[in-house]
Formats: C-alpha cells, structure tokens, sequence
C-alpha cells in the first residue's frame, strides 16, 4: 500500500494511512459538522472496513467512503442511518481535480481488505467519556458505568416526576435506541433487560429523554448513545444493586415538592401519590 504515515488531506477531514489502521482526523472551525469537532479523531482497523467507493460529488467534488462492516463502529449502529450525508464520519471530500489521486487510495486500500459481513464485536473504539447532554426535560450523564437521568421541572411530565430522578447500570440495559433529534420526536430511550421494549411515548418513559430544538443536539446525544451501547455490549448482566440515595440540596428538594404540589393541585397526581413522593423528597435531606 501507500507508504505508512501518507495523508490525503479533504474539506473537514485528513485520512492518515497506517499498515493496519487509518486514523481519521477532524477538522475544527466554523464550517466543519459539529459531530466532526465533537469526535476529534478516529482510529478505524481495516478489519473493520467492507469496502471504500469513489463518486462525484456536488460543485467540482469527488468523495471517498469507507464502508464500515456491520456491527463493527457503535457510533453507526447507535445512528442506524439517520446521520445525514454531510455529518457522515466515513465519507472524505475532496476537489474533483484530486480524483486520480483519490482513485489511487481507493484502489489500495480495497487490495488490503479481506474481511466482510457482521462483526462480532465493535472495532472502533467509542467516544470516551464521561459523556452528559442536556434533553428537554432532564439532564443525561454516563461515566462508563452508570447512565442518569435528572429531570428538569420545566420539561419533564408528570410520569417522570413521578418516577423520579433515574440510574441504571450498564449490566441492566440490553442496549439503545437514539431518534435523532434533527426529526419529530427524536429521543433517546434505554433499553432494559428486564422489561420488554416500551410502547410508551418517549416523553412517558422513564427510561427515556426527549430532545427538542437546542436540547439534545446530534454531536452530543450521538457519542452519548453509542458509548452506552458499546459498555453494554462488552457488559455481562448483573444484578441491580439500589444505590444508596444521595443527599440532595435542601433548595432543590423545596423547588421539587412545590411542583409536585403543583402537579397535585392540577389533578395530575393523586392524594396518595402526592404524600408518597413528598415522603421520599423529604427522605433525601
């Protein structure tokens, strides 16, 4: 193949040749996706590329793909072709007058390529975290370990409130599923092993966060999602394990009985649920 260490150098991105591996390298400034930025660099194994295609492209361009295996990328299987062409990590543009060069790599990097179809695990390493977004009704953050869900008063229904503030272990998910939020009701909802796929609208499920104009952008809900699902995957199921519960900040607890209150006062919750939820409000100082 090419030398070790070549570059081909396009708009957003630069493709660094190894004898293994290409590391993909995104650009940062104002005109390169906000997933790219968010992403920052990539190493792809070749074992984990199907295939690499060369097609025109739009205003003098040609683009260059790689075409990951399935299975192989968590940030791909997360998005299940909802990116859009642009925001596509796999895909290099570059000006048209660079096309033989461009066919060049092309038709090296296919005689390197000998595996194909599903992979049995994920290849490409996933964004590292600790990871957090804010949805439209609750702040989501993971550590690597555990996923919460902290609901917003402004944004969460009365279900949420209900349920209250969310943690679940990696060992407890059996994996995820990520709407994109650039469509109606996008959202990101965890799926559990020990229940069975929630028919309840995103926005009623606990084990879920909606996003909405602002809240749960691509470039931040995308690397979230798909690192959970790579710690699932590589997760064997265990047992939940309560968490002891945290002591909260006595102005918080006061913000959130008095919109239970208000809850309750709408006819929203019941008499029962009311003293319920406030008993173990108070039971958090």
């Amino acid at each position: 193949m090419s030398r070790m260490g070549d570059v081909l150098a396009g708009f957003h991105a630069a493709w660094e040749f190894e004898s293994d591996s290409m590391l993909i390298r995104y650009e940062r400034g104002i005109r390169t996706p906000k997933l790219f930025q968010a992403l920052g660099e990539r190493r792809v194994p070749l074992e984990a590329i199907a295939g690499v295609t060369l097609t025109r492209g739009r205003r003098g361009t040609v683009v260059l793909r790689l075409e990951p295996r399935p299975g192989a990328d968590p940030l791909m299987e997360a998005a299940a072709g909802q990116l859009k062409e642009s925001g596509d990590p796999y895909r290099l543009v570059l000006p048209a007058e660079r096309e033989v060069l461009a066919e060049y790599y092309a038709d090296e990097l296919r005689s390197l390529l000998t595996e194909s179809g599903p992979a049995e695990r994920f290849l490409v390493e996933p964004p590292k975290g600790p990871l957090s977004f804010k949805a439209y009704d609750g702040k989501a953050t993971f550590d690597g370990r555990t996923v919460n869900f902290r609901w917003f008063w402004t944004g969460a229904s009365s279900a949420k409130w209900k349920a209250g503030d969310q943690t679940f272990s990696v060992g407890e998910l059996n994996g995820v599923e990520w709407r994109s939020p650039e469509v109606f009701e996008g959202h990101l909802r965890l799926l559990r092993r020990d229940a069975e796929t929630s028919g309840a609208q995103a926005d009623q499920d606990p084990a879920a966060v909606v996003f909405g104009l602002g809240y749960g952008p691509v470039h931040e809900s995308l690397p979230f999602a798909a690192a959970v699902l790579a710690a699932v995957r590589t997760s064997a199921p265990v047992a939940a394990v309560p968490a002891a519960a945290p002591r909260r900040d006595p102005a918080d607890i006061a913000e959130r009985i008095r919109h239970l209150g208000e809850l309750h006062h709408a006819g929203l919750v019941t008499d029962e649920e009311f003293s319920v939820k406030k008993a173990q409000l108070l039971a958090e100082l």
